[in-house]
């Protein structure tokens, strides 16, 4: 480690609680340029709770995080409540934090992508075949054994920290369980040549052989950390490529577009049951004569298979809890990682051409003569239930993110939605009956979308801010 390292990486008066216990009690830390730190104590002292503090993935009771860039320091997390990011770090979980449907080549370059770097596709290729990846790296990590899948996960937080052209944060938990002894040598070796590049490396571990590639072993117990200098560590020679440019992309949308492309199980668990709403509305709507007294009851029938499809649970969620590849994402993304899966979560194309199939199908005999301001309610009555289906998602991750969201009946939450619902449904019944309103009064057309939007917004807002701390 250069005698004038800086600090890349610092926490400063951390007090993390887990449910009535204090994890962490008044920790300070700090992670240097060109140096591997091996955090080590018995189970259940803390490691991984510290680890993924630093990551941003912990409300704290107290204390602070910083990234320092350029010296200057950028809060990660504190226990204010102020959220930012350490983006262009890598992150290896204790879980892998991988979604099966992605390949192994995805979630490399996922990971060189949503840290800022440039995809050198020469570069992943050859980092691939030096993790002996190259021959898998167009196999969904479902196929994987749980060897290979590790190897996957460790090298996606290597790979950032290999393709930066500044020092960067490192941090893994539990790199080398289940790796083999080949991978094991090689990681030591990486670990010490992005040390050598002057990258900063957090390893949480019981494994002697990564705490003697360590430069210093910090010891967390229940009275604080004890901080000790190693003396015997090896920096190591593995060849690892050069550095390519920096490149920002929005790989979440990316990522999540791929997987419902590759798996469209969103579209079917949304589609299905809106379409059995569709055909049960229309038989219900036989039985309906089409006078003004029934406009109301016609209306809510025809939002009705567009309000189911925005409710119902979305695939990316099971996505994001499958071995923890939420948490990965939240880490990775930052601050705004929950308006990200609750936007992207949400049924954005469904509710459309549903309205507009049930708008036709079930409007039947009564003669409507629509003018262009009756379109364009119909316009905002469409992409107001699209808003909707935001805050049901974020409903949902409200739900998930519960000590035990199994217990909870995350679907009754959604009876919230109803209000919003039934103003549209006002608002679709005064179209239906030719006297949609522009005026600014309660029972218009405009107050009803108005009233129901902002409702919407509301309810999104709460769901997506209040859980963060």
């Amino acid at each position: 480690m250069p005698m004038s390292a800086r600090v890349l990486l610092s926490a400063e008066g951390l007090v993390v609680d887990r449910g009535a216990r204090k994890v962490l009690r008044g920790v300070d830390f700090a992670l240097n340029e060109g140096e591997v730190v091996g955090l080590v104590g018995v189970n259940g002292s803390g490691k991984t709770t510290l680890l993924e503090t630093l990551a941003g993935l912990h409300s704290m009771a107290g204390g602070k995080v910083e990234r320092h860039d350029g010296g200057v320091p950028v809060t990660v997390r504190d226990s204010d409540g102020q959220r930012g990011d350490i983006r262009g770090f890598g992150l290896a979980l204790q879980s892998d934090g991988m979604c099966g449907d992605e390949t192994v080549a995805e979630r490399v370059r996922g990971a060189c992508r949503v840290a800022g770097r440039a995809a050198d596709e020469a570069a992943i290729a050859s980092m691939l075949d030096a993790w002996g990846l190259a021959h898998r790296a167009d196999d969904r990590v479902a196929k994987l054994s749980g060897g290979l899948r590790r190897r996957v996960a460790v090298l996606s937080a290597l790979a950032p920290a290999a393709l930066s052209q500044e020092p960067t944060v490192v941090l893994l938990d539990e790199p080398s369980e289940g790796l083999d002894e080949t991978s094991r040598e090689l990681l030591v070796g990486w670990l010490g040549s992005l040390a050598a590049r002057g990258h900063g490396i957090l390893v949480a571990t019981h494994d002697p052989e990564m705490i003697a590639a360590c430069y210093r072993i910090v010891t967390v117990s229940e009275a604080g950390i004890v901080t000790s200098e190693s003396t015997d560590a090896s920096s190591g020679s593995s060849s690892i490529p050069e550095p390519s440019g920096p490149a920002e992309f929005n790989e979440f949308l990316g990522w999540a577009l791929r997987l419902e492309k590759r798996n469209p199980i969103d579209t079917i668990n949304r589609g299905v049951p809106a379409l059995v709403a569709l055909l049960l509305a229309y038989t219900l709507s036989t039985d309906i004569p089409r006078t003004s007294e029934n406009y109301d009851l016609l209306a809510a029938l025809i939002l009705t298979p567009a309000f189911i499809s925005a409710i119902v649970a979305p695939a990316l969620l099971k996505r994001l809890a499958e071995e923890r590849a939420g948490d990965w994402w939240r880490a990775m993304i930052g601050a705004h990682s929950r308006v990200w899966f609750s936007v992207l979560g949400s049924s954005l194309i469904l509710p459309l051409p549903l309205f507009a199939l049930s708008w036709f199908i079930l409007i039947g005999e009564v003669d409507i003569a629509l003018s262009s301001l009756d379109i364009l309610w119909l316009v905002m009555i469409a992409f107001t239930i699209i808003d909707m289906s935001a805050a049901a998602t974020a409903l949902h991750l409200l739900v998930g993110d519960l000590s035990r969201p199994s217990a909870a009946a995350g679907i009754l939450l959604q009876l919230i939605l109803i209000w919003p619902f039934l103003q549209l449904s006002s608002a679709l019944s005064s179209v239906i009956a030719g006297n949609g309103s522009s005026e600014l009064a309660l029972g218009s057309t405009i107050a009803d979308i108005g009233i129901a939007w902002l409702s919407i917004v509301l309810i999104w807002a709460f769901a997506v801010v209040i859980p963060e701390d």
